[in-house]
């Protein structure tokens, strides 16, 4: 990560406390009182091939021991009511905030992958996670909704699995490598704007015709 990326995050950190904080206490009030305890939910996921990290989110599903893997139809029955809001908007990745401020990750980057499909896919994610992971990104904005119906078709853990790692994860690493290769401040500032007209409902959800997005 650049030191002028870097720079970036923190002043957006910076800025964006001033009017998230409270937002983010009324939100932990709100879970505590809908769902109970625990509030958040903090996962390991990979910042380089070799290091990993607790990211954390609001928890959205019901507590499970044997939790693991990517989110399928298979575990659609745990998401909560307010889970589903939380997601619907991307308020459950506020938290992420934190992750940005100890520099685990940026605001734009490639999702932070679970360790088990770095294992699985090392030569793919030792390019991918040349760039620092983010809370958005290019894969994210132009991939995720797309993956999530993929995902939702799935009835079981091994059918989630197979969906993820044989179509999800090669084509959103395209992406995340597209990125990689034209990243840059007024790009980041582009994703980052997207990102936050789609989470307040703004976007239309026609895809913008700008150059850096790739072509069907």
């Amino acid at each position: 990560m650049t030191p002028q990326k870097r720079a970036l995050d923190l002043l957006l950190v910076l800025l964006l406390s001033v009017v998230l904080v409270p937002v983010l206490l009324v939100l932990m009030a709100v879970c505590w009182i809908k769902q109970g305890r625990p509030i958040f939910y903090g996962a390991e996921r990979m910042r380089t091939p070799n290091e990993g990290f607790t990211l954390w989110k609001f928890r959205t599903m019901t507590v499970s021991s044997g939790d693991s893997g990517v989110s399928g139809g298979d575990k659609r029955h745990r998401i909560t009511p307010l889970g589903r809001k939380l997601r619907h908007c991307r308020a459950d990745e506020l938290p992420q905030l934190w992750n940005v401020l100890r520099g685990d990750i940026s605001f734009v980057g490639p999702r932070p992958p679970l360790r088990q499909y770095v294992e699985r896919c090392p030569a793919l994610y030792a390019e991918v996670l040349k760039s620092r992971p983010g809370i958005t990104g290019l894969a994210s904005l132009r991939y995720h909704r797309h993956e999530e119906l993929l995902l939702a078709a799935c009835g079981n853990a091994r059918q989630t699995d197979r969906v993820y790692v044989r179509r999800c994860v090669p084509r959103k690493a395209r992406l995340d490598l597209i990125y990689q290769a034209r990243r840059s401040l007024c790009l980041d500032l582009a994703l980052i704007w997207e990102t936050a007209r789609r989470g307040l409902g703004l976007s239309s959800g026609r895809r913008p015709r700008q150059s850096f997005l790739p072509r069907r």
